[in-house]
């Protein structure tokens, strides 16, 4: 039975955890919009489907209008997603074995 357990987790999506509680309830939380617009919402939540689908981060990087985007300076360890030309999805990538961890942190504005 662990055997089978290790094998079922090699082929199930990414480990996520969110930084921010309203984040993981804007994912769930069909009825919650967290004051943001219904567009962006939408874009989140798929983007959350998205993301506990991928295998790795490898498929952020194939899937090109995605924008992942490795962030610099105060930002550095950080990477971004486009929710739209407005705002991005803020996630960190821990470094964890069998796979590794996306780490919900906001969604910025970027203007």
């Amino acid at each position: 039975m662990i055997k089978l357990s290790v094998a079922w987790q090699e082929y199930t999506g990414m480990n996520v955890r969110h930084e921010d509680s309203d984040l993981e309830r804007l994912e769930r939380d069909a009825s919650f919009n967290g004051k943001f617009s219904p567009a962006i919402v939408e874009s989140y939540r798929r983007k959350m489907q998205f993301i506990r689908a991928a295998a790795d981060e490898r498929d952020f990087r194939q899937m090109r209008s995605l924008n992942f985007e490795k962030l610099q300076g105060d930002r550095e360890g950080q990477w971004s997603m486009r929710l739209n030309n407005q705002f991005r999805l803020i996630l960190e990538i821990e470094q964890c074995i069998p796979k590794n961890t996306i780490v919900i942190i906001e969604i910025a504005d970027y203007h």
